[in-house]
């Protein structure tokens, strides 16, 4: 039967409003049980090989934005097929993280919360203890069923007809991975004369460790930032959001299809996240508190996705409104969050004087995430396209992080630090974007474009398309520019540093 992409992208949106409606109430800790399970079944006939098959030979003869829509709708499918084949496993994984607790100096402490105590805990043994407890449970109750969905994941693009999980995305995403790769190794290589020289007198100043002594339990503590935390006030949150945003133009007050989720639960996930429900009219944005600059960059981040969303045009078909390239949502999140740390900002939102240790401390800080983030496309490209053995990857993880970062990086996580479907390459297609972007808004608008409301209409009138075209094409679109990551070097390194 010839298939119905009207009709099928109605029950698609049906199905993926479900799915993050569930992805709410059970990761912002509303309740124990993620029943992902009965919303695969009842969805089921949009899973079938067939369908796959089908939307695959469909898009041949496709052009434009009928072509988007059908190529954004096949990646939901396989996606789908993978989740539904894997549901019980990734049921009992989240059900797990939220159940589970560690034992720490005699007490007990849950599982997910442990990395907010960890991140504020001032003593370096005793966030070693944290570390090694969560990682003996992640060993023992998670990385099985980590490995389980792998594998399973692999073996379904196999019977699908790719070459591997790696061919699949990269042709479902239409992003060339290897030469993001060496454009990220490249990064690398450029940095590396630089790294310690801009790292290590923050890692000291923030928690009294040089490189020598660094565990990477200690990293949580410096990403906290807590020397800092007299910059950013508890109390003035959400009013320095808001205002953030009434500068723009927005009033959040307004905004009846925004929920903000700022409540803190023994369940709740401690990563921030956006919950995009129902695209545009109802949007939750949840948040951990950790305190400090950790908030601000949480909300603010999140925030961005949550504006992004709430803004996107009603008409435009489902496939434009909830799917295509993220690295343009998170281009946009990460445009705000940048905020948290820009000098103008700072000044004017906050009332900060002196600024300029904890600007310097906020470019070490993102160095090292970049480095980090490129090594892990480096490693799950290994990791998805065939590379080794369980044991062999955990090595390759382990040896590759540590490089990247400086310091012993245990092999444990190697698989719970990857995210489905290359997502790191998205995060790192979207700092290029949010700078070069964040440039070309300071160029029209001045240093305070925050403050400008037609810099607000220009990104509302962005957010507006929702996804339907990618991160490159937008941002050729909105700067005339190609997306470029050695644009990145500008923002880490000191000026004469990157050769140009």
């Amino acid at each position: 039967m010839a298939l119905d992409l009207d009709t099928f992208s109605r029950e698609a949106e049906s199905f993926v409003s479900a799915l993050d409606r569930e992805y709410y109430v059970h990761f912002a800790g509303h309740k124990e049980a993620f029943e992902i399970e009965e919303i695969y079944e009842r969805h089921s006939t949009l899973f079938r090989r067939e369908t796959v098959e089908q939307l695959r030979e469909r898009l041949e003869g496709l052009s434009g934005d009928a072509r988007r829509r059908c190529r954004y709708l096949l990646q939901l499918t396989v996606e789908g097929y993978i989740g539904q084949a894997t549901k019980a496993e990734t049921a009992r994984l989240a059900e797990s993280e939220g159940a589970l607790e560690i034992e720490i100096d005699g007490g007990s402490e849950s599982y997910r919360q442990a990395v907010i105590v960890q991140s504020n805990e001032p003593d370096s043994d005793r966030r070693h203890a944290i570390e090694l407890a969560r990682n003996e449970v992640m060993e023992a109750e998670l990385n099985p069923l980590h490995l389980a969905i792998l594998e399973r994941s692999h073996e379904l693009a196999r019977e699908l007809g790719w070459r591997s999980y790696r061919a699949m995305h990269e042709e479902l995403k239409e992003i060339d991975l290897a030469a993001l790769e060496r454009q990220t190794s490249e990064f690398a290589a450029a940095t590396e004369p630089h790294y310690r020289t801009l790292v290590e007198p923050q890692l000291v100043a923030e928690t009294g460790i040089d490189f020598n002594a660094l565990r990477r339990s200690d990293l949580s503590y410096f990403f906290r930032a807590k020397t800092h935390d007299s910059l950013f006030p508890p109390e003035s949150l959400t009013d320095c959001f808001e205002r953030t945003l009434v500068g723009l133009g927005i009033d959040l007050r307004a905004q009846e299809n925004v929920h903000l989720d700022l409540e803190q639960r023994p369940r709740k996930s401690p990563r921030a996240f956006c919950a995009p429900v129902r695209v545009p009219d109802e949007i939750y944005l949840v948040i951990p508190r950790r305190g400090g600059r950790d908030d601000y960059a949480a909300l603010f981040h999140e925030g961005g996705h949550t504006e992004h969303y709430a803004s996107v045009d009603a008409s435009l078909p489902f496939e434009f409104r909830y799917l295509g390239d993220n690295s343009v949502t998170e281009g946009f999140a990460f445009l705000l969050e940048h905020l948290v740390e820009d000098r103008s900002w700072l000044k004017s939102l906050l009332g900060a004087e002196d600024v300029d240790a904890y600007v310097e401390y906020a470019r070490a800080s993102r160095l090292v995430f970049l480095r980090r983030y490129g090594a892990k496309l480096a490693y799950e490209l290994e990791l998805h396209g065939g590379g080794g053995s369980p044991e062999e990857m955990r090595d390759q993880y382990a040896r590759r992080m540590g490089a990247a970062v400086g310091v012993d990086w245990p092999g444990i996580s190697y698989l719970a630090d990857v995210d489905e479907g290359y997502y790191c390459a998205n995060y790192l297609r979207a700092w290029a974007f949010e700078a070069q972007l964040r440039r070309f808004l300071r160029e029209r608008f001045g240093a305070d474009w925050f403050r400008e409301r037609e810099a607000g209409e220009l990104l509302r009138s962005a957010w507006r398309e929702g996804q339907r075209l990618n991160a490159d094409e937008l941002i050729g679109e909105l700067t005339g520019e190609e997306l470029d990551f050695s644009v990145m070097l500008g923002e880490v390194l000191p000026a004469g540093a990157t050769g140009d």
